[in-house]
This record gives C-alpha cells, sequence and structure tokens, in this order.
C-alpha cells in the first residue's frame, strides 16, 4: 500500500480530521519528502517536482485549515525544517543515531498538533502515541543506511 494513501486514511479515519487538514497535512509530508530527496540527490519524478510546486506555492497558502492556523503552525513547520538540518548534519557526518532518527520524525509533531488545534488537547492527548506511531521507519532501518 502506498504511504501516502494509508496516512491519508488514518487522518480521515483515525484522526477524524477535516479535508482541508488532511489535504494541508498531506501536502506538506509531499514538500519535506520532495526536498529530502533533492537534499540526498535521489531521483526526482517531474510528476513529484510539479506537484510540490504547485502544494509550497499555490495550494498550502491558501488552504483553509492553514489560512486561519497560520500564525501556530508557521513557527512548528519552522522548527521541523531546523530538527531536519540537524538530523541531516549528523548523518552528513557520520553521527547517525537513535536522536537524529527522532529529530527526523518532527513531521508527526505537526500531525499531532493540527488534531490538537482541531479536536482540542484533551483528544489530542487520548491518540498521541498512535499519531507518533504513525512514522514509518524504524531505527534499525534508519541506521542500516548509514552502514
Amino acid at each position: 500500500m502506498d504511504y501516502a494513501f494509508w496516512l491519508r486514511k488514518n487522518l480521515e479515519e483515525a484522526l477524524h480530521l477535516p479535508p482541508a487538514a488532511v489535504d494541508w497535512l498531506l501536502s506538506l509530508y509531499d514538500a519535506f519528502q520532495f526536498f529530502d530527496d533533492v537534499a540526498d540527490k535521489d531521483e526526482i519524478t517531474r510528476e513529484s517536482f510539479d506537484k510540490v510546486l504547485w502544494g509550497v506555492f499555490v495550494a498550502m497558502p491558501q488552504n483553509p485549515f492553514f489560512i486561519k492556523e497560520a500564525h501556530q503552525l508557521i513557527p512548528l513547520v519552522g522548527a521541523q525544517i531546523l530538527k531536519w538540518q540537524a538530523s541531516d548534519k549528523a548523518e552528513r557526518g557520520k553521527n547517525a543515531d537513535a536522536k537524529s532518527f527522532v529529530w527526523r520524525a518532527g513531521y508527526f509533531d505537526i500531525v499531532l498538533f493540527s488534531v490538537a488545534l482541531i479536536h482540542g488537547p484533551q483528544a489530542a492527548n487520548a491518540v498521541s502515541e498512535n499519531v507518533m506511531r504513525l512514522y514509518g521507519e524504524t531505527l534499525e532501518d534508519y541506521l542500516k543506511e548509514f552502514e
């Protein structure tokens, strides 16, 4: 099963997020994956490029969920970028470890906070472990990339 499909299913069905929040979170996921591929010099398809280009510059900024919550979401996205950069530095410096693995999973911090924005902090707390377990990579697989 495609990870984006599985992620959408969880955002919609398990977390009961509204369509605008789901669309914004999936566009953010696509953008993070795309820029990670650019940094790693992985092959990028034209389809992926076009999708992220539109998402970042058109769809995400005019998304109703983002417009309403931008003042709270932008700092979280900024923090995630900084955490990813820290992880990337550790990986390129041959210092990848359990900590750098955790830094990479910050996207799910944004998902969890989105649940809190929509359903309240108590509801987010109730599903917090499930949200954080949506991160699909294992520590073992991550560390194998750097052997």
